[in-house]
């Protein structure tokens, strides 16, 4: 009885033994385990070469490697995108080649053929060590370079902080070779994207690769999409961190936050700048090398102010691809104020939305608020025609960049003063390399806040700005001007203490 039941109980653990055995060697993600350990071992393969789903355990959720395959597959598209030949100088730089020669197929002979492919001698090494492919796709047609900045830039920054976070990135200041100040851009790992896939699926690495491919897509449209009022990319860096290998920053041009209500408070002249700056960014996206590209996340934070230009620096949010439809009903667009129905053309697209719905939110986020206020009366009927056709989606963006052209002309040459009923100014006397430092007074907008600092077209302007101040008595001109070429001026309360300056010419008002 003694030997029957330690024969039973023997019989038990060594069940129990090959049981567990057999579930470690068959468990499914036993095997990719082992399979990220020869590639790791295995000197001649980089691991990002391979198929996105071979980031992915046997175990995990399908719809997270969907997710991956249809963010890929986005930004193939980009990348093979035929560019019209006007445009292929400017766009002969796309990304390196670990960002895009992942495989199309997830099968074991296509991802063989695939990393032979990766070994063949179209791959050469930089100077710094990073791979470049010569492409001889006729999808692309490009000659794949490294940028000019990368790892041993960003490992020797300074001045490293904080800048602030999306849903997805992070965004650092630093400075490279103690004179470069730039952004960099990485995924955020307690960022909302992060932290609601790694609930989802509990798996750090896979989600992170979910993520990086909106940073991959951005850093493609940067290169692709080639204009002043776009953020410059100046290069990337694949560094091991979090325990995950070949994690990406990208390098870009650093810009100031758009702040609405600072903005506010400057001249009409500096608001009208960023409103120029904006429609000829979407009269560019309307007519890009890629087609027409909507910006589906279009708000204030997605901009920058760069030497008072603005410039958008978010693009892992922007789409090409024109709403399909079978009826004039599919086109229609939801706005917080307003709703548009366009027509759907012969091809089943909805005609012109992608340009469209840049030009609504462009005129409910800005030009709404930036265009008419304090602006010069004679161009107020102009202006409010923009308003009143953007407002209502009657003009593209070809015929609102063209009368935003013509109001700059305007005022540049000074034509808006010629109907303008213009008095006879005060007397002035003329002082010519003396400049009055003190005996300020404010007024709005000004260029300085401690000061009464305006722009002017010409003398007669000035003496007319300085007759309407009650508080003002001079007025000094500066050699100083600004964008559209119009001179600085500091009106002053008085003139009792005057020194010398270079270039400088003060005007005094004549008492009777």
């Amino acid at each position: 009885m003694k030997r029957r039941k330690i024969a039973i109980a023997a019989g038990l653990c060594c069940s129990f033994f090959l049981g567990t055995l057999l579930n470690l060697l068959f468990i499914p993600g036993f095997d990719h385990h082992q399979q990220q350990q020869q590639r790791l071992e295995s000197p001649g393969q980089d691991q990002l070469s391979l198929d996105p789903s071979s980031f992915f355990s046997r175990v995990t959720d399908r719809d997270l490697l969907k997710q991956m395959r249809e963010r890929y597959e986005e930004v193939v598209r980009y990348r093979q995108q035929p560019g019209s030949p006007a445009a292929a100088g400017r766009l002969a730089r796309p990304l390196e080649r670990r960002l895009m020669d992942l495989a199309q197929n997830s099968s074991p002979d296509q991802l063989l053929t695939q990393q032979q492919q990766h070994r063949n001698p179209g791959f050469q090494k930089t100077v710094t060590g990073e791979s470049t492919l010569v492409s001889s796709s006729s999808a692309s047609a490009f000659r794949f370079r490294s940028l000019s900045l990368g790892c041993p830039h960003i490992n020797n920054a300074s001045s490293v902080h904080y800048l602030g976070s999306g849903y997805t990135k992070a965004v650092y200041k630093a400075v490279l070779n103690e004179t470069l100040a730039v952004a960099l851009k990485s995924v955020d790992f307690g960022g909302h994207d992060m932290e609601n896939c790694v609930k989802q699926y509990g798996t750090l690495e896979d989600c992170y690769r979910l993520a990086s491919y909106k940073l991959v897509k951005e850093m493609t449209l940067l290169q692709r999409l080639q204009h002043s009022n776009i953020l410059k990319l100046y290069g990337y860096c694949y560094q091991d961190s979090n325990n995950i290998a070949d994690t990406l920053t990208t390098i870009t041009e650093l810009g100031s936050p758009f702040e609405m209500i600072q903005l506010l408070q400057t001249s009409w002249e500096e608001r009208f700048r960023v409103c120029l700056s904006l429609i000829r960014l979407l009269h560019y996206l309307a007519h890009s090398p890629l087609g027409s590209v909507t910006l589906l996340d279009f708000r204030p934070r997605q901009f920058v102010i760069v030497d008072g230009e603005l410039k958008v620096t978010d693009l892992d949010d922007a789409s090409i691809n024109e709403t399909p439809c079978s009826s004039n009903s599919d086109c229609f667009m939801e706005f917080p104020a307003r709703n548009f129905t366009l027509i759907c053309s012969l091809e089943g697209r909805c005609q012109n939305m992608n340009e469209k719905r840049n030009l609504y939110n462009a005129y409910r986020f800005f030009f709404t608020y930036l265009l008419p206020h304090s602006a010069p009366s004679s161009l107020r009927s102009l202006l409010d025609n923009v308003l009143n056709a953007t407002g209502e989606l009657r003009w593209g963006t070809d015929e609102t960049l063209t009368q935003l052209e013509e109001v700059l002309y305007l005022f540049k040459s000074g034509l808006y003063l010629q109907n303008v009923t213009r008095s006879r100014p005060s007397e002035y006397k003329q002082l010519a390399n003396v400049a009055v430092p003190d005996e300020n007074y404010r007024c709005w907008p000004s260029y300085h806040h401690d000061g009464c600092l305006l722009s002017i077209y010409d003398l007669n302007e000035a003496m007319e700005i300085c007759d309407n101040h009650s508080q003002c008595h001079a007025f000094v001109l500066t050699n100083q001007t600004t964008w559209t070429g119009r001179h600085l001026v500091f009106f002053k309360t008085g003139s009792n203490h005057m020194v010398p300056a270079a270039e400088r010419i003060t005007f005094v008002k004549v008492t009777d």
